[in-house]
């Protein structure tokens, strides 16, 4: 077949090779892409149906970045790139001008990934697998980058820079939060614009959450394999493109719709942040498609085995992005502060954050990428949170990130669940967890807000099901039920899944305010997974990933019934103690106050202070903990001058309570679990009903 020929019809001038990506400066666009090892570069236009018209070589080479100025060109106009370079997988170099590559700077993309064998470098089913070299044009099946205009007037638009200490983030996905809530127009419904209806924020603002983690938004490919059975990948770790917005949440087309929900939410007192995955790529292993960066320059990006042919895969998804390459590095830094200063966004969780640190030697603190974000004056102003471990060697990094940054807490979310369900030997663990995991974060300067506590996130079961479900349901994710976690610290008590007995439901009820009162009456920095408010369930699937559908959105419908309003107003008002008083957010780690002044108590329930052969008995199922309002404190603290006692008993049977310290007496009830009201005797006992806690307030002289 005859080659065709391409006529240059556009002017082209030099330009500059910065900014990355395309660039509109009133006059035309600036095209730069860094690439170190190609030896040409073709910018490919496309008309608005998706015709390829023209293909232009970037005229310029400068500091590995080829660049050139096209002053004919405006915001709407769609391009994409072919890169030419030696295909030689051995050496780690896949360049293939056949293919079709989306700039890894696109503020925009548009259109979806259509899967087709000519997606892919090499041949597939070719006798030499990924040494082979295929020669099919993969536009026709490829989404297109857009030139975008950043003009927008942001008005009166302040970041709310809510403070550590007074932060609670409610984990959401953009679809699974809007696409079943009837005040929301169907036409809108999954999208940002769904985030900015008074319905949601005043939903939020009223429950008392500071700050809004979305799931991934940045653009992202559905798995083949998971199209294939009618699935899609419904969370988002699967970037492809880590400046553009997902396609699919944008219903007016245009990226100025994320700005006005980041607006609204700064409006109404609420910050924005994205969990990022800037781990690896769509692109996959040897045997994956060639959508951008592997045909660009796969050894500057990507890290490789000693076999240069092969990845690196600590991420489990088949690739492993390479930070300690300056070219990947640089992109990174740049979308990042492009979603801060642009995009106006308040901070960023960092899927298997490990990875981010992770030098040739292993994980470090000091490494390129935490060192470079820790001295941005940009990015070190804003919430930096890790997901300290993924399953590459040497792993698991929980609090060994540098300071400056907050981490997943997953030994809280552990400790807490099996503290509930019941499990013998939990308090000494549970001690260390509910005053700010000290023995993980108390270095550096760091403050107990390091520790991000959460009960459920979107990867495991909602709250609801971990008090419904002792296993697993996971077959609607087609793998036979063997996806997902299998140690899930949870317990059905007595029934799996849904059921109308009566005490089962009141003890799931009970179980569930437990766990929240715990979650949120914590040091550290709380995370609400979205619908735990109100009980969302999710039948028992712990890895909804693939799930783009009822079983995954929120049911607003149930939301309204008179269960799931009582434990709504449960957290409302959880939230609100948390505000009131201070000692439940101190800003510093507590002292054990011992014999002699400190800021926390542990007493037996017989109010003697625990002794160590009370915390090593495995069979002990009650404490009481106070939080002494004498203890110094800044002036500003709220709540100040009062102390708190909080009953906890985690056994089934009930339990009776002296609480005892000099110079206190606790009678007002604050918060209480049980559905029965609680009161003190005559002789000054509170008795507290099996697996249930109650808070207690007593002014301080």
């Amino acid at each position: 077949m005859a080659l065709r020929k391409w006529t240059q019809t556009s002017r082209v001038r030099e330009g500059l090779p910065y900014p990355l990506g395309a660039s509109w400066d009133g006059l035309g666009v600036n095209f730069a892409l860094y690439s170190r090892h190609a030896t040409k570069v073709e910018l490919c236009l496309f008309d608005a149906r998706g015709r390829e018209k023209e293909r232009i070589a970037l005229p310029e080479y400068t500091d590995e970045i080829w660049h050139g100025y096209l002053p004919d060109a405006r915001p709407g106009q769609r391009y994409g790139y072919r890169v030419h370079g030696p295909y030689a997988p051995d050496a780690g170099h896949r360049f293939n001008p056949n293919k079709l590559l989306l700039d890894p700077y696109a503020k925009q993309i548009v259109g979806e990934l259509k899967w087709a064998p000519h997606l892919f470098g090499y041949t597939i089913g070719h006798r030499d697998r990924d040494l082979s070299f295929d020669r099919r044009d993969s536009a026709a099946y490829m989404p297109r980058c857009a030139v975008v205009d950043p003009a927008f007037s942001w008005g009166n638009e302040r970041a709310p820079a809510t403070p550590w200490d007074r932060t609670v983030i409610y984990e959401a996905h953009v679809r699974g939060l809007t696409m079943r809530h009837p005040s929301v127009p169907q036409d809108e419904r999954g999208t940002f614009s769904a985030l900015r209806h008074d319905a949601l924020v005043d939903h939020l603002t009223h429950l008392g959450v500071t700050a809004v983690e979305l799931l991934p938004v940045h653009a992202f490919i559905d798995d083949q394999y998971l199209l294939d059975q009618g699935l899609r990948n419904y969370w988002g770790y699967n970037s492809i493109g880590f400046f553009a917005p997902h396609p699919r949440y944008l219903s007016q087309g245009t990226v100025a719709e994320f700005k006005q929900m980041v607006a609204r939410m700064h409006h109404a007192g609420l910050e924005v942040i994205l969990d990022v995955v800037y781990n690896h790529t769509a692109e996959g292993n040897e045997l994956g498609p060639t959508l951008s960066f592997k045909g660009i320059d796969n050894t500057s990006y990507y890290r490789l085995g000693d076999d240069r042919r092969y990845y690196i895969n600590d991420t489990g998804t088949g690739n492993t992005f390479d930070l300690t390459n300056a070219g990947a590095l640089r992109m990174v830094m740049d979308s990042l502060r492009y979603w801060v200063t642009e995009m106006r966004v308040d901070g960023f969780r960092f899927d298997l954050a490990t990875i981010l640190g992770r030098e040739k030697h292993g994980f470090d603190p000091s490494c390129s990428f935490l060192d470079a974000v820790r001295q941005d004056p940009v990015l070190s102003q804003v919430k930096l949170i890790a997901e300290p471990w993924d399953i590459g060697p040497g792993g698991y990094q929980l609090g060994a990130f540098a300071p400056g940054w907050a981490e997943w807490n997953d030994r809280f979310r552990d400790t807490s669940r099996a503290l509930w369900r019941g499990d013998g030997g939990q308090l000494p663990g549970f001690a260390a967890r509910f005053t700010g995991s000290a023995d993980l974060f108390d270095h550096h300067g760091r403050r107990p807000s390091a520790s991000i506590n959460f009960i459920t996130a979107h990867d495991g079961f909602t709250l609801h099901d971990l008090v419904s479900y002792q296993h697993k349901h996971n077959l609607a994710n087609g793998e036979e039920g063997r996806d997902g976690h299998d140690h899930n610290l949870s317990s059905n008590h007595g029934v799996e899944g849904e059921t109308d007995d009566p005490s089962i439901l009141a003890l799931r009820a009970q179980q569930m305010r437990n766990l929240l009162a715990t979650l949120l009456l914590s040091q550290g920095t709380p995370m609400l997974l979205a619908g735990d408010e109100f009980g969302q369930t999710q039948h028992g699937n712990n890895n909804a990933y693939c799930q783009d559908n009822e079983l995954a959105w929120i049911d607003w419908e149930r939301a309204e019934q008179p269960a799931a309003q009582a434990q709504a107003a449960f957290v409302r008002r959880l939230l609100l103690l948390r505000r009131r008083y201070g000692l439940l957010r101190r800003n510093r780690f507590l002292r054990d106050a011992g014999q002699h002044s400190g800021d926390i108590h542990w007493l037996t329930p017989e109010g003697h202070r625990m002794q160590e052969a009370d915390w090593h008995d495995g069979e002990r199922r009650a404490l009481t903990i106070v939080l002494d309002g004498r203890s110094p404190a800044p002036a500003h603290a709220s709540g100040r001058n009062v102390s708190l006692a909080l009953l906890i008993n985690t056994g089934g049977s009930p339990q009776v309570y002296r609480v005892a310290l000099e110079g206190m007496d606790f009678r007002k009830v604050l918060l209480q679990t049980p559905e029965l009201p609680l009161h003190q005797d005559d002789e000054g006992l509170w008795e507290l009903p099996g697996h249930s806690l109650c808070l207690l307030a007593a002014s301080s002289s």
